[in-house]
């Protein structure tokens, strides 16, 4: 408990020092919110633009009332066309975070069963190949692999996947879960025909980390006495590796796999702009344009405040995995 209460304690100060940085940084970019939003207008409106949303108060007065008012659930308006940034949020950011959450799932599908394999079978052909092609894979960015995607599956060739139907290159469709916020459904065949390249694109790199992390993690477990001594009791290989080596071999990739959703938004801003997908990579696209620093800064906002939160609940399951991480600390 003590040990939860001081991890708490530290993602109060990073959330805090975070959403300063971002809030500050915001500020350095060239041009004038004014001029965005007033292109024609006055100096006398802008003026009056400016101390309506609060640009002509001191930085920590400007941040403290930001700040404030997105504990309280608002964080500002779209000056140019008055539209509450939370209404923009409540779709958007459940749309972002399917889109990673399919991406997590995918990678980890497939890279486990691969990092297991090529474990097992380390120094072989198909150890070598596999681990060439999980280069190849590193070394394509997600926002390139999207764009091949993009033109050749879903514009060339546009498959047709059963119960699927027919993959696309854009025309996100929403699934089950907007339900349960109140928002329109689509088609779940769809759905995820909509989203499957994207996923992919999005999937791919954190496959081959995976994969690549895992691999090592088990061909130094499968070297310990006790794997040894489980194979002098005559178990069966498939359940060595699968019920006493994977466990332990799957810390790295637990904390990795927690990190590594501060990287999937920052894929998932072109990714989403690419195939059409409204979420807050999108959005971050739009503000960025419009030069919408309320928006920006409560977009970065919640990535800073969400990694910071994923970090921490991965710290906690590492901890549960691991019993030996929770007697170092009690002691």
């Amino acid at each position: 408990m003590r040990t939860l209460a001081k991890r708490g304690l530290q993602l109060v100060v990073v959330v805090v020092l975070s959403t300063m940085f971002a809030f500050s940084l915001l500020r350095l970019f060239p041009g004038d919110a004014a001029d965005a939003a007033l292109p024609f207008g006055t100096s006398q409106q802008r003026a009056q633009f400016r101390e309506d949303n609060g640009l002509d108060k001191p930085f920590f007065e400007q941040y403290g009332d930001w700040f404030w008012n997105m504990l309280h659930g608002d964080f500002g308006r779209d000056y140019q066309n008055h539209i509450e940034v939370a209404d923009k949020l409540e779709h958007a950011l459940l749309v972002s975070l399917l889109l990673m959450v399919y991406a997590q799932l995918l990678s980890l599908a497939v890279a486990i069963p691969l990092g297991v394999f090529t474990a097992y079978r380390a120094g072989t052909k198909a150890d070598q190949a596999t681990n060439a092609g999980a280069f190849a894979l590193l070394a394509l960015p997600s926002f390139v692999l999207a764009l091949v995607l993009a033109y050749f599956v879903g514009a060339q060739w546009r498959p047709t996947v059963p119960w699927l139907g027919q993959i696309p290159a854009g025309g996100y469709r929403p699934g089950w879960l907007e339900g349960l916020f109140g928002q329109p459904t689509g088609n779940l065949g769809r759905h995820f025909g909509t989203m499957l390249l994207p996923t992919v694109s999005l999937a791919a790199g954190q496959v081959a980390v995976y994969m690549r992390l895992l691999r090592s993690d088990m061909i130094a477990t499968l070297q310990e006495s006790y794997i040894t001594m489980a194979r002098a009791k005559g178990l069966s290989d498939r359940r060595i590796l699968w019920w006493h080596a994977l466990r332990p071999s799957s810390l790295t990739l637990l904390t990795v796999a927690g990190l590594s959703f501060g990287t999937l938004i920052g894929g998932a801003v072109a990714v989403e702009v690419i195939f059409g997908i409204p979420g807050v990579g999108t959005l971050i696209y739009q503000a960025i344009g419009a030069r919408q620093l309320v928006e920006l800064q409560s977009y970065v906002a919640i990535i800073a405040v969400g990694y910071v939160v994923i970090n921490f609940l991965t710290d906690v399951l590492y901890a549960v995995l691991d019993p030996r991480i929770r007697r170092a600390r009690a002691a």
